[in-house]
Parts: structure tokens; C-alpha cells; sequence
């Protein structure tokens, strides 16, 4: 009961700002729902400081559990047996294009002295996939809320120019037209966020008359990135907690943070499930409600940061989004290229 008045306020604060953020969202897949609910919460919280005490402790709660949670629930979203097939064609470009994005951000976190959280997150986040990335990473590093939330914002604003450029890009490229195979492995290894990666295949589609051809290859690449989610957070979590351990602290727990086990444990019985004829769309509720326990986490962390701090340290963040950004754009392509894609 302790437990129910300490943290409902806040709770149902971030659940007020959640639904329409949501809704928006689903008018507006390109911005994204995650989007506008850091930019709400950001806004409330600059008039709404003193007040916020009494919901502060409910806020919290939300912008650490819930977003455990929603990442566990995104493993219902993993057919590993998808993953598996298209990786043999598309594993060499993912591998390559986290590896350059990670090595990017530890190279500009070393020379420009950006933070390494923030740096870490903005580097897995352009790397994999966008803001559920940072969900999952930001609790196992331990990254405060201003920096999930400058990491989110960096991130979208590359998604936008992806989704806007990448169709004109591909056509002057000279992507083939007659099929959405090449386009649809760019896209889906370039473009960090689904939303996004989404927007574009299906403007190459209805550019060229493709049906959903570009479209399904994308989003099912993309999924394969998505698995990396599971070795990069282990591997975080077991640095972060050997970086930090004193003497014999060593903690396997800290550094296998339980969450993520138990989106694998997920993604497994998905898998189980759709291979022995369960209907993929028996997991469509579970998926849709990961979705809005991220924006819900998202609106949390937009009220616990500071607005004015995040836009006076935005320009090395953007500068290294940006670097990741076209470092994984250029090895995408080359290895494209290379492997006789397009």
C-alpha cells in the first residue's frame, strides 16, 4: 500500500503524457511517439518543478522498470528463425556497420571528450536500432535521464533526414528499380530506427510500383540488427560492472543484467511458438503494448530533464551522431558494392 501512494502520482503522470504522444506517433511514425514524449515531458517539467516532488519517486520507478520491461516485451517481437535466415545475406554488412559505429563513437569520445555514456548510447543506438537500443542499454550502463534523453533526440534527428534522403540517395546511386532487394538491405542496415527504416522502403516501393517487396526485406534486416541488442548489452553489462567492481564486488548479476535474459527467454519462445504454427499475430498485443511502455519510460525521462542543459552540450552529441551516421552509411554501401548487391 506504502508502495501504491509512493509511486502512483507518477505513474499516472507519465501514463497521461504516454497516450497522446502515442496517438501522435501513430499519425506521425516518422517522428515517433518516443519523440514526443520526451519533448512533452520536457516541456511540463520546466513549470512544473516545485510541484513534480510529491510524483518524483513514481517517475522515477517508470523511467527504470517500465523500461526494463518494454524491452523484455520487445523479444516477442524476434522470430529467430527469420533472423537466422537473412542473416546469411545480410551479417557480414550489419557486423561491419555496428563495428564502425561503436569504434566511431569510442574515437570521438576520446578526442572530443564527449561523455562515454552518452557517446555509448548515441554509438549503439545508431548501430542497431534507434531509441529501443538506448532502452535497453541506458539501465545497464547506467546512464542518467538527460543523457538517454540527448541520445534519443540525436538519433531522431538523423532518422527524419534518413527517411527524407535515402529514396533520392538510392535513385542517384543507381539502386535497381526492378526489384527491392538492394535497397531494402541499404535501408535496413543504415537507417537506425524501424519507423524510419519503414518510411524509406516504402517510399522506394511506391516510387518504383514494388508492391511491399523493399519493405518487407528492409524490416526483416532490420529485425536481424535488432538481435545485436542481446551480445552488446551483455557485453556492456559485464565491462561497466568489471570497470566499477572494488576488490571482490564483482557481480554477476550486474553485469548479466536479468532484463535482458529474459527478452532472449522471449525471443525463444516466439521462435518455439511460430515454428510449431502459433499465428505470428498472437504476439501483435505484446509487441504494441512494448511500444507504448517505451514512450511511457521516454515521458519519464523527458520530465526528469534538463532542457536548457541538454541544448548547451548538444553540439558534440550531434557531431557524433552525425559520424556514426555516415560511417555506417559509406561501410553499407561499400560492402553492397562489394558483394555485387547493387
Amino acid at each position: 500500500m506504502n508502495w501504491i501512494k509512493k509511486n502512483l502520482p507518477g505513474i499516472l503522470v507519465c501514463l497521461a503524457i504516454a497516450t497522446p504522444a502515442w496517438l501522435l506517433g501513430k499519425a506521425l511514425p516518422v517522428i515517433g511517439g518516443a519523440v514526443f514524449a520526451i519533448l512533452f515531458g520536457m516541456f511540463i517539467t520546466l513549470f512544473w518543478e516545485e510541484e513534480k516532488k510529491g510524483a518524483a519517486s513514481g517517475i522515477k520507478w517508470t523511467s527504470k522498470y517500465i523500461l526494463q520491461t518494454a524491452v523484455v516485451l520487445l523479444g516477442f517481437g524476434m522470430d529467430l528463425q527469420v533472423v537466422v535466415k537473412t542473416g546469411r545475406q545480410s551479417l557480414p554488412i550489419i557486423i561491419c556497420t555496428i563495428s564502425t559505429s561503436l569504434l566511431l563513437a569510442w574515437l570521438l569520445h576520446k578526442s572530443l571528450n564527449i561523455p562515454g555514456k552518452i557517446s555509448t548510447l548515441i554509438g549503439v543506438g545508431s548501430s542497431i536500432c534507434g531509441g529501443s537500443a538506448i532502452a535497453a542499454t541506458a539501465p545497464v550502463i547506467d546512464a542518467d535521464d538527460d543523457e538517454v534523453a540527448q541520445a534519443i533526440s540525436v538519433i531522431f534527428f538523423f532518422n527524419v533526414l534518413a527517411a527524407i534522403l535515402f529514396p533520392i540517395f538510392g535513385k542517384l546511386l543507381g539502386f535497381d528499380q526492378t526489384s527491392g532487394t538492394s535497397f531494402g538491405i541499404f535501408a535496413g542496415t543504415a537507417i537506425n530506427d524501424t519507423s524510419s527504416v519503414t518510411a524509406a522502403a516504402a517510399t522506394w516501393d511506391s516510387m518504383f510500383h514494388l508492391g511491399s517487396q523493399t519493405l518487407d526485406k528492409a524490416v526483416t534486416v532490420k529485425l536481424t540488427r535488432t538481435l545485436a541488442i542481446i551480445p552488446i548489452t551483455l557485453a556492456l553489462g559485464y565491462f561497466t560492472a568489471k570497470k566499477e567492481q572494488r576488490g571482490n564486488s564483482f557481480s554477476l548479476k550486474r553485469a548479466f543484467p536479468a532484463f535482458i535474459l529474459y527478452f532472449v527467454l522471449a525471443s525463444l519462445i516466439t521462435t518455439f511458438a511460430l515454428a510449431n504454427g502459433v499465428n505470428a499475430n498472437v504476439f501483435l498485443p505484446l509487441k504494441e503494448l512494448s511500444k507504448f511502455m517505451i514512450i511511457m519510460a521516454m515521458a519519464a525521462i523527458g520530465l526528469n530533464s534538463n532542457i536548457v542543459k541538454l541544448v548547451k552540450s548538444g553540439a558534440k552529441p550531434l557531431l557524433l551522431g552525425a559520424s556514426c551516421w555516415a560511417g555506417i552509411t559509406a561501410v553499407s554501401l561499400l560492402l553492397q558494392r562489394l558483394m555485387g548487391l547493387w
